[in-house]
């Protein structure tokens, strides 16, 4: 038996075994026997295409803090939602060129708070103010056109309850810009049914051109950065407006041809009662899902809105399948709604009804007053609902980039 000592380690060696100092080579770890059983069990899996999220999880999820948005002009819950969206993003999120579209829809969300005050300021509002600020000048108006006013008066109030609409729309885009940046648009795509898959490469088109064309122009700023040249300015915008448009037209070339090289927009021949049959179901579902979903929007129509989605979406499912059997396409290794996609859907869902039901008993917390000017609270079990939604950022399956 020899042993050798370096630098504190000491390597003994016995019949052609070597071990590290103080530990045998049958030594346990220091982690214990079952330290790795657990972590497997209650951390979330490193992100492959095995167990992949499925994409219709994520736009569950923002739709459901976009219906918990909807209900309530709280600034404080608001930003709640935003932050909620904002970290699962930001855990979540990969570097594909979808995934970076979400600093868009943010400034998209602030342009359009601003836009809408901007509104308020030269339109005028109907909520009436004694708080006046200052008075523009009133542009007069012929007799037919009473009820809209140019200028004129502006009050707290007015600006107030401008900042609080505005944010709710806001919280809307940026919740489906949440949606935007974790989906991948391309499995969204395949996970689709057989009779909406034209109209839904339509739709995943359109949805990957804005991510595309902001990954464009922050590549080109970049560019020009490295080159000295300037950002920004009237020049710069049109410089780089036109390198972004001829890449915009070479990848709608590209999507075109591969399109049609897989044979896009060829149907099977079905029975002319099928076809009616499936355009009877698919009509009536999808009017039943919008006029249930605008019941779950409104103030008050949470009621029958969600009895009116249930059975619109029965129908329109029931004839989507039916609609299916006209198109002739297969699907590649189809992905599974597995536990996780229930989870990160389940808790959208769940913020989305409690907020309702939170909606329905402390009404006064969710919409704080405007006249008379209150100062906003958080109220804590509507806030403690809305923390809900962070499930998925521990849950879902870690992307590779962020281990």
């Amino acid at each position: 038996m020899t042993s050798v000592s370096t630098g504190g380690m000491v390597a003994s060696s016995t019949g052609g075994t070597v071990t590290a100092s103080g530990r045998g080579p049958f030594a346990p770890s220091r982690r214990g026997p079952f330290a790795s059983s657990r972590r497997g069990v209650f951390a979330a899996p490193e992100a492959s295409r095995a167990n992949a999220l499925h994409a219709g999880a994520w736009w569950l999820w923002a739709l459901g803090l976009a219906v918990a948005a909807s209900r309530t002009t709280n600034p404080l819950l608001l930003g709640l939602l935003v932050g909620v969206a904002g970290y699962v993003v930001a855990a979540r999120r990969t570097d594909a060129p979808w995934a970076r579209s979400y600093g868009a829809f943010v400034k998209l969300g602030l342009f359009v708070v601003a836009l809408r005050v901007v509104f308020s300021l030269l339109l005028g509002s109907p909520i009436p103010g004694e708080h006046e600020l200052f008075t523009l000048p009133e542009v007069p108006l012929p007799d037919w056109a009473q009820g809209v006013r140019i200028g004129g008066r502006v009050t707290a109030e007015q600006l107030v309850f401008a900042l609080y609409d505005g944010a709710k729309l806001a919280t809307l885009l940026i919740c489906v810009g949440a949606a935007n940046a974790l989906a991948n648009p391309a499995r969204l795509l395949k996970s689709l049914p057989g009779a909406l898959y034209e109209a839904g490469v339509a739709v995943v088109v359109a949805m990957t051109f804005a991510p595309n064309m902001v990954a464009d122009v922050v590549r080109l700023r970049t560019a020009r950065r490295l080159r000295g040249r300037p950002t920004g300015g009237v020049r710069a915008v049109l410089q780089i407006g036109l390198p972004v448009l001829e890449g915009a037209l070479e990848r709608s070339i590209a999507v075109a041809a591969s399109m049609d090289a897989r044979g896009y927009g060829r149907t099977a021949r079905v029975p002319a009662s099928v076809r009616r049959t499936t355009n009877v179901l698919t009509l009536g579902g999808l009017l039943g899902v919008a006029a249930g979903s605008y019941g779950l929007l409104a103030a008050e129509g949470a009621v029958y809105g969600l009895p009116l989605l249930g059975a619109g979406l029965l129908a329109a499912m029931a004839g989507l399948r039916l609609g299916g059997r006209r198109t002739v396409r297969t699907r590649y290794r189809p992905d599974h709604w597995g536990a996780r996609a229930w989870l990160v859907a389940g808790s959208g869902a769940a913020v989305a009804v409690l907020m309702i039901w939170a909606n329905a008993y402390a009404p006064e917390a969710l919409h704080p007053g405007v006249v008379p000017l209150e100062a906003p609270e958080l109220p804590l079990w509507p806030a403690l609902s809305v923390l809900v939604g962070l499930v998925p950022a521990f849950v879902a399956p870690k992307p590779k980039e962020i281990v």
